[in-house]
């Protein structure tokens, strides 16, 4: 039997507060992912768990077939128009990144390639499509591309004319850009070389050299995050400034190349808003009178111009909208559940448009003409495969272009339910529950809960093809919309966030708790996953209820808030204050460190747990999940399994392509049933 690697403890005492830490694993951090000993720990920690897991590789190539085998081979997406051009995705047998190709509206002859993901990651461990677009004479492709999976993009530009590329190259930017209407101007938002925060904007002439192109705006406040859009109208490019409690928004205007930006209104704290322009018209989604969001209309910025058209309400949020020449269409969220709603401009008659599972999701899909009757918008459910509906605004009728073909699959196989859960503060807690109807037996399934609950992030109940193979196998899986999303609405977000950051972990308990009381699990067999910041809640509960969950896969957790949030450093740490505190603040200090996973290992038992991550991480560093393991090891006192996995090619985002990103769901879901054995 192979034992585990056994971290060397060098101590780092860190004093604030007069408090002092003392961080044994401290150095198992390197920015520069260079350091011999670290790579070596982590080549050790990967040799252990292919070692502990090689029992299981029959059931993870089983598995992987599976996931593969229900995805199409050959899928070509419903075309759209734009500008006179007809544009599809496409992907052919075998291959992993998508063919982007378009056609002439009035032919019906051959498409042209725009872009081969395939060709593009040729020699590549990691390629992702961070953006592409046509400028508006339809002559040049501009692509935003990540190699490394760090999401620094680099922007390059290819004459469609000639089918060739430029040699010019736009490098670390974050992915954002938009073409001015003179085809021969773009604008992009560049990243900071070591926070990588995405804080300017630069203008830069096709053909010219990189070096010449003219910084637009720079932000100062590291809290805020710059990115670009255009308005429906084309009138306008925004410079959106973000934080994640605050907006401004500045204006420039598409058809001049000199033009200075705008503001449009000035950021002040709490104050959150999006706009659109059509007709010569601002639309404008605000929190200014209530913190579920209203809609206004003006031909001008000054808020005491501005004309209601639908007021903020206690029990709705108002998500998005689209403008169309004779309605206007908005996403709404109420009671948890996403809806759309259509209102007529000049006759004010309203239609919602209705769904018939209990649980769901619905979305507004890409509708590029504003001047049709014809709206896109998007269907699932955990039970429904993502589906692509048209609607005719005017008539009411219905088409379904496309739904998601899924193999070996039968809908009414399987029931969804939707629950409340009383949390033990009082609170009704949703969550959306799903599972084979012919494997369920009262109180004898094993049971899987999954969460994030962080940043205002709805976690909607749509399908999962993956997901099958655990249902097949018996499980109910749950989602439980818990505190910190905004599932129901910025009071659920904020309740579940800074110095109310624990609601997020007793809801995600007492929903667990709840669902084995009610017969959903048998109690030996409750599972946990979560990502990121739900790594953070599954580094959190363990800590907390370790008794209560047979196993746990944290993918990516952000799991040393503390020493992170104390790191200006670090990328997007600052980015982070309104969401955890600023722990240079004492009061936010002796917080975080009550939860924060790394923090708070003890000396208990803990349940069997799969930590993964990537090398190239920018989002939550390798060394959190590294480092938590290392303490874990020497401080828990079970038998149980606990096994890393750092993806030494990948990021956050795990693995790229079609298919390579089930070899890590196989992975999961092995180690979770191999603990049903």
């Amino acid at each position: 039997m192979m034992t585990p690697p056994k971290a060397e403890k060098r101590p780092y005492p860190i004093t604030l507060h007069g408090d002092t830490r003392v961080d044994d694993y401290y150095w198992l951090r390197d920015d520069e992912r260079l350091d011999p000993d670290i790579l070596s720990y982590l080549d050790a920690e990967n040799a252990y768990t292919e070692a502990q897991l090689s029992p299981q590789q029959p059931l993870r190539e089983t598995l992987y077939q599976e996931m593969v085998a229900r995805i199409p081979q050959q899928e070509h997406s419903v075309p759209y128009v734009k500008r006179g051009f007809r544009y599809q995705t496409r992907y052919e047998p075998g291959n992993e990144y998508a063919i982007y190709v378009r056609q002439p509206e009035a032919s019906s002859e051959q498409w042209d390639t725009l872009l081969d993901g395939n060709l593009r990651a040729e020699g590549h461990e990691y390629y992702m499509l961070g953006g592409l677009d046509v400028s508006p004479d339809n002559q040049h492709l501009a692509v935003a591309e990540d190699f490394l999976s760090r999401r620094q993009y680099d922007i390059r530009f290819k004459d469609l004319t000639n089918d060739s590329w430029a040699d010019e190259v736009l490098e670390n930017t974050s992915g954002s850009f938009e073409w001015a209407n003179d085809s021969s101007t773009i604008y992009y938002v560049r990243k900071h070389a070591k926070t990588l925060l995405p804080y300017q904007v630069y203008r830069h002439q096709i053909g010219s050299d990189p070096q010449l192109d003219t910084l637009i705006y720079e932000e100062l406040d590291d809290t805020f995050y710059v990115s670009l859009e255009k308005t429906t109208s084309e009138q306008f490019i925004l410079i959106h400034l973000s934080s994640t409690t605050t907006s401004e928004i500045l204006l420039l205007d598409t058809n001049g190349v000199d033009t200075k930006p705008r503001i449009f209104v000035p950021r002040r704290k709490d104050h959150e808003y999006a706009i659109d322009h059509y007709h010569q018209h601002f639309f404008i989604r605000s929190n200014k009178d209530g913190k579920n969001f209203g809609l206004y209309q003006s031909d001008q910025a000054d808020e005491e111009q501005w004309q209601e058209l639908i007021a903020p309400r206690s029990d709705v949020m108002l998500e998005g909208f689209s403008l169309f020449r004779d309605w206007l269409v908005v996403e709404e969220r109420i009671a948890g559940l996403t809806r759309l709603r259509q209102i007529h401009w000049h006759t004010g008659e309203e239609k919602s448009i209705a769904f018939d599972d209990p649980t769901y999701v619905t979305w507004l899909a890409y509708n590029p003409d504003p001047e049709t009757v014809l709206l896109r918008y998007g269907y699932s459910s955990m039970t429904t495969p993502s589906t692509l509906y048209e609607l005719n605004l005017d008539s009411g009728e219905r088409e379904q272009l496309k739904q998601q073909d899924v193999k070996n699959f039968t809908a009414e196989d399987y029931r969804s339910e939707r629950i409340w859960v009383k949390g033990r503060d009082g609170v009704e807690i949703p969550v959306s529950l799903v599972y084979r109807a012919d494997r369920f037996v009262h109180g004898a399934n094993p049971l899987m809960v999954y969460a994030y609950g962080s940043y205002g992030g709805s976690m909607d109940p749509a399908f999962s093809t993956s997901r099958l193979s655990l249902l097949d196998r018996g499980f109910v899986f749950a989602l439980a919309h818990i505190r910190g999303g905004a599932e129901l609405g910025q009071l659920w977000y904020e309740d579940g966030k800074l110095l109310k950051k624990k609601n997020t972990f007793n809801d995600f308990i007492d929903v667990t708790q709840t669902l084995v009381e009610q017969g959903y699990a048998d109690a030996q067999y409750v599972f946990a996953m979560g990502g990121s910041a739900g790594g953070l809640l599954m580094g959190a509960v363990v800590n907390q209820a370790p008794q209560l969950f047979k196993g746990i896969v944290a993918q990516v957790p952000f799991v040393d808030v503390l020493t992170t949030m104390l790191d200006e450093t670090i990328p997007l740490t600052t980015g982070e204050y309104d969401e955890w505190g600023n722990p240079n603040d004492k009061v936010y200090y002796d917080y975080i460190k009550q939860y924060s996973p790394y923090d708070q290992v003890k000396a208990q038992d803990y349940p069997h747990m799969l930590v993964t991550t990537g090398l190239h991480d920018s989002q939550v560093q390798y060394w959190e999940p590294a480092k938590w393991v290392a303490k874990l090891r020497e401080l828990k006192t079970d038998d149980h399994t606990l096994l890393l996995y750092t993806d030494m090619d990948a990021g956050h985002g795990g693995k790229s392509g079609r298919f390579k990103a089930y070899e890590d769901i196989a992975l999961e879901y092995a180690f979770i049933l191999s603990l049903l054995e």
